[in-house]
């Protein structure tokens, strides 16, 4: 177990390790181009993924501070439950544990979440993340895909059986 909770707490470590070089070298709403379809920014978010309930007024921040703890506390008990034996779920949780806690800690004591990566072409933008929501997008999509590859095996299982 703390092999995979030194995992997290790495992804965290290096979250908010980022984060305060880019607080402390930009100012909010910065931009630096870096290539035509990469930029560093500083900006904040109040929101959760997409800025979705940023103009919320303030209760969100609770919410989302709230969520977390019971969805890290829900995949620690799930990761601590896992096998002995090394499975790619026991990496999923570790990512998305990180990830959470990295994000909630920029909650907690700002009140926002320090976004600083910026991909865009001419003028389509994907919102600006952290290290932390890639290591909670990389855990949700690799959790993803092994839901989908369970069920395809249930049903071949089944459709095996009942020939």
């Amino acid at each position: 177990m703390l092999k995979w909770f030194s995992i997290s707490f790495l992804v965290v470590f290096l979250d908010q390790w980022t984060k305060n070089i880019v607080v402390d070298a930009m100012s909010l709403g910065d931009r630096i181009s870096v290539f035509n379809y990469f930029s560093w920014v500083r900006w904040h978010n109040e929101g959760a993924a997409f800025s979705f309930l940023a103009d919320a007024g303030g209760w969100q921040r609770w919410f989302f501070i709230a969520l977390a703890f019971f969805f890290v506390a829900f995949l620690a008990n799930e990761l601590r439950n896992l096998k002995e034996r090394v499975s790619i779920l026991h990496l999923v949780y570790t990512l998305i544990i990180g990830g959470a806690l990295g994000n909630t800690i920029d909650r907690l004591v700002n009140g926002y979440v320090v976004d600083f990566i910026l991909v865009h072409y001419d003028q389509y933008y994907f919102p600006a993340f952290n290290l932390a929501d890639s290591a909670l997008t990389l855990g949700a999509v690799m959790w993803a895909i092994i839901l989908i590859r369970e069920v395809i095996q249930e049903k071949r299982v089944d459709s095996q059986g009942n020939e």
